[in-house]
């Protein structure tokens, strides 16, 4: 898949998959399965890191990330398209510290960079479309944006915030955007987004109506203590391992680990 592929999707309205990644052992996994995008996400700073928010993210810390997804993906031998995340303020100190961010984790690995919100950088999202770099919107909820925020909070549920992100996603298509990403906002206003735009809206916690869905990797696996309204548990990942490491332990104290098959003869 292509950034030009995207919109393609669209047009023929056949739903995007995307789901996070930030380790090459996952990638791996992941690139046997039918997921057309990858994204690096900032959360890595709270989902691997402990943090309690993504602002402690740094472009050094999607770097790692970034080239150790690429790594694994690489290593299965199959091709998925891989967005990262451009981390706090790394595209807020001026054009050249955000190109030259941007620049390292295409570097990296990534296909594409994406960016939270639109108002005051403009030139940033223009000048990297130009430089040939495929840039990904973020609006809505924008967790780089918590403090002003005022936490997680679902956005868009008054007229003139609805119109403001109405007016901003149109922006990100103007300036070159290949695809948007709407977080937490009402459904309704997931679909009309996507219906007025021409490229695809890729929804986590925004509806049913739009053209996608994202995921952090560790939520849906029921890895994590995260219970947001949006998230659907495939599996309690959590259980299953606090259980194999249960009987790993009783396989120890017993001595049936290690077992006959597990031991080097002379």
């Amino acid at each position: 898949m292509t950034a030009p592929d995207f919109a393609k999707r669209k047009k023929s309205n056949r739903k995007i998959s995307m789901i996070t990644c930030y380790d090459a052992v996952f990638a791996q996994i992941i690139a046997r399965t039918p997921i057309d995008c990858v994204l690096v996400g900032d959360s890595c700073a709270m989902v691997v890191h402990g943090e309690k928010t993504t602002i402690p993210a740094t472009v050094d810390m999607m770097i790692t990330h970034t080239r150790s997804v690429r790594t694994g993906l690489q290593a299965a031998g199959l091709a998925k398209f891989l967005v990262a995340d451009m981390p706090f303020l790394s595209f807020r100190a001026g054009l050249p510290v955000a190109i030259e961010a941007a620049g390292a984790l295409m570097r990296a690995g990534a296909d594409a960079v994406k960016l939270e919100g639109v108002d005051g950088h403009e030139d940033v999202v223009h000048n990297l479309v130009q430089s040939g770099i495929p840039v990904m919107g973020h609006l809505g909820l924008t967790p780089q944006s918590f403090h002003t925020l005022g936490g997680h909070k679902v956005q868009g549920r008054n007229n003139s915030s609805v119109e403001v992100l109405k007016a901003q996603a149109l922006k990100l298509e103007q300036l070159g955007c290949f695809a948007l990403v709407l977080e937490c906002i009402p459904e309704k206003l997931g679909g009309e987004i996507a219906r007025q735009l021409s490229i695809p809206v890729i929804g986590i916690g925004a509806g049913r109506e739009v053209d996608g869905q994202v995921l952090v990797l560790h939520d849906m696996l029921g890895l994590t203590g995260f219970t947001a309204t949006f998230v659907h548990r495939y599996i309690d990942g959590s259980a299953l391992v606090v259980q194999a490491l249960k009987e790993y332990c009783d396989d120890i104290d017993s001595g049936a680990f290690p077992g006959a098959t597990e031991v080097f003869g002379p």
